[in-house]
């Protein structure tokens, strides 16, 4: 897999991003791991290790508030067709408590796709940061009728979030950390602002903020996260990638039947399906499929596949019929968020995999 290492090198040397880790499993064992590049380069150069710990950004949407869903839905506490109305009753207006927990998960609820909240809330004591941003949210005008569009939305999931305390009363970070992480064996996947304890200098960097003056390293990227203590229903997890690549297998486990311990694999493969909502819609449940045309999953994964992407410059893709998961981490906000080379990049890596993979297993 020279040809993978080489890649990886030659996006550095382009400024793509200043630190990378790749990778890549299939039928649950790695194939490839390849590291390149900085975990900072500003205010000093430290080289990127294996386990260094990034920022994954609205990873946090699949791997932890829809896993979080998945577990309830398992349980019985919650089902894809509970509305608002019935989950928060007298908070939501009629037509926002039409919207069902589908709806939220497939980005089809209408509600708009992000709003500065930060800018409203940063004046606050922190405990009454989240309160007021959920009545804001509860009366914020729907962008479009529930299910008519598909709009990506950080307001959906910060509902979610919202939903997932009311119904075991417990914070995110805490429901997941005693249900899924803890269990798990995961020491370096956590919320930022929670249990985190290590120093900064293991994590990836990412912006020079210029609103909090400083280079972000082991804080939160994302502002509404971040003001609200470190972590929301849409961003603030961090991992590394072999604890991410981790979590992927074990899902992907359960959506083939191999196991049962943590899901349902009904309930797998019911978030795993596109659910065309609207028509013409990419979207399943917290996870994106490959796109006919430029996705950046590239050419060669099959239409049974899932994943997404972090603003910070993370992403998974997971080829469900092949068995092959790629995690690809990057902080390419480092240490301004106006590079934008990796768009362009992902689906040349993703196909060179695929290539790799093909040529070995001939």
């Amino acid at each position: 897999m020279e040809r993978l290492h080489s890649l990886l090198r030659d996006a550095l040397e382009e400024e793509v991003f200043p630190g990378a880790v790749l990778l890549v499993s299939a039928e649950g064992k790695e194939r490839f791991f390849g590291k390149v590049g900085y975990l900072s380069i500003i205010p000093q150069r430290i080289p990127l290790e294996p386990d260094t710990i990034f920022d994954l950004a609205s990873l946090t949407k699949p791997l932890a508030t829809t896993l979080a869903i998945m577990r309830l839905i398992d349980g019985g506490r919650l089902c894809l067709e509970d509305n608002l109305g019935e989950i928060f009753p007298f908070i939501f207006p009629d037509l926002k408590a039409s919207i069902s927990i589908r709806n939220l998960l497939s980005h089809s609820s209408g509600m708009s796709a992000w709003q500065p909240f930060y800018k409203t809330l940063k004046h606050l004591p922190l405990p009454q940061r989240k309160p007021l941003l959920r009545k804001i949210i509860a009366d914020i005008p729907l962008a479009e009728r529930p299910g008519t569009e598909t709009i990506y939305s950080d307001l959906g999931f910060m509902i979610l979030e919202w939903v997932i305390e009311t119904v075991t009363g417990k914070t995110l970070d805490v429901f997941l950390e005693e249900t899924l992480y803890g269990p798990l064996g995961l020491k370096r996947t956590f919320f930022a602002g929670t249990s985190s304890g290590f120093s900064k200098h293991v994590f990836a960097a990412t912006e020079d903020c210029p609103w909090r003056g400083h280079v972000l390293q082991g804080e939160v990227h994302d502002e509404n996260a971040w003001i609200l203590g470190g972590f929301s229903g849409h961003a603030g997890l961090f991992s590394t990638a072999s604890e991410v690549n981790q979590v992927l297998n074990l899902i992907l486990s359960h959506y083939r039947g191999e196991r049962s311990d943590f899901f349902k694999t009904r309930t797998v493969r019911d978030f795993f399906t596109s659910i065309r909502l609207p028509p013409w819609s990419t979207w399943a449940l917290g996870w994106d499929t490959p796109s006919p045309s430029g996705s950046s999953s590239g050419a060669y994964f099959s239409r049974k596949s899932v994943g997404h992407l972090g603003f910070t410059g993370t992403s998974v893709w997971m080829d469900l019929e092949k068995g092959i998961c790629v995690t690809f981490l990057t902080n390419r906000v480092h240490p301004s968020r106006d590079n934008v080379k990796l768009k362009a990049f992902r689906p040349v890596l993703h196909n060179a995999v695929m290539e790799e993979l093909a040529s070995i297993d001939k």
